[in-house]
């Protein structure tokens, strides 16, 4: 559903989602279906990196759903997804948007050994409104999840985004941005919350462009290497705009 697709399709770049296409969890905001998903594909990292070679593609963002089902979350069939991506297609910068494998510093660390280009972990809310918009999540394990990529990702850099709109204030946003700085995140997105169905929560508040202008002004100054903020701004939003440096 992302409003996108043409201008980053046109751009070469492209996000494919791995582990089928039913999460388990709940969030307030996603379209994703919720329930008992499939067993995973061992055949998808190659169909993935097949399809990337096929296409083209500079700059390839690799997410899924959350599956709390699976002992490591899904983060060997992530590795694997890397490493075929680093056989088939050794010029494309390779990005990955993961869950927060419950925390586990096991799974997490599965992922950092393939060594992505982008480490990105969404906190997608301010902390007052985990309970109702992440229920399943924590805003304390995703952030030490963005500490741990920081410290431990041999090359590359890490990222994370917001959505606004849900009833959080400025200040709030504001606080986030420097808690995500302080655990060293390089990237940052920030868009408006468009409610997918009425099923889903509402929106509390519209936010006018200048207000994503003077966001992107203080992420930078807060010293982000690339902020990207406006109302249809998603977390992959021109994705390949920020070019990572690839220390061997």
């Amino acid at each position: 559903m992302c409003p996108n697709l043409g201008e980053c399709f046109s751009r070469r770049t492209a996000t494919f989602l791995i582990f089928g296409n039913v999460c388990t969890r709940h969030c307030g905001y996603c379209a994703v279906a919720s329930g008992d998903p499939l067993l995973l594909d061992p055949g998808e990292p190659e169909r993935v990196a097949e399809t990337t070679a096929n296409l083209r593609l500079r700059h390839v963002v690799v997410t899924s759903v959350t599956r709390d089902d699976l002992p490591d979350g899904g983060a060997a069939h992530f590795a694997e997804t890397i490493r075929a991506l680093r056989r088939r297609c050794p010029g494309t910068v390779v990005e990955v948007l993961i869950p927060d494998f419950g925390g586990s510093e096991e799974a997490l660390h599965l992922v950092l050994e393939a060594a992505p280009d982008i480490l990105n972990h969404n906190v997608e809310t301010v902390p007052r409104l985990f309970p109702s918009v992440r229920p399943q999540g924590n805003y304390r394990v995703s952030l030490e999840l963005l500490a741990r990529a920081k410290r431990d990702l041999a090359r590359g850099h890490t990222k994370s985004g917001l959505m606004v709109g849900l009833g959080e204030s400025v200040e709030e946003v504001l606080q986030v941005m420097r808690e995500l700085r302080g655990v060293g995140c390089d990237v940052f997105t920030i868009g408006q919350y468009l409610r997918p169905s009425r099923n889903h929560l509402e929106v509390k508040e519209y936010y006018p462009p200048e207000v994503f202008d003077r966001l992107k002004a203080q992420g930078e100054e807060m010293g982000f290497l690339y902020v990207a903020s406006g109302p249809f701004v998603r977390s992959s939003y021109n994705a390949d705009q920020f070019k990572p440096t690839r220390e061997e």
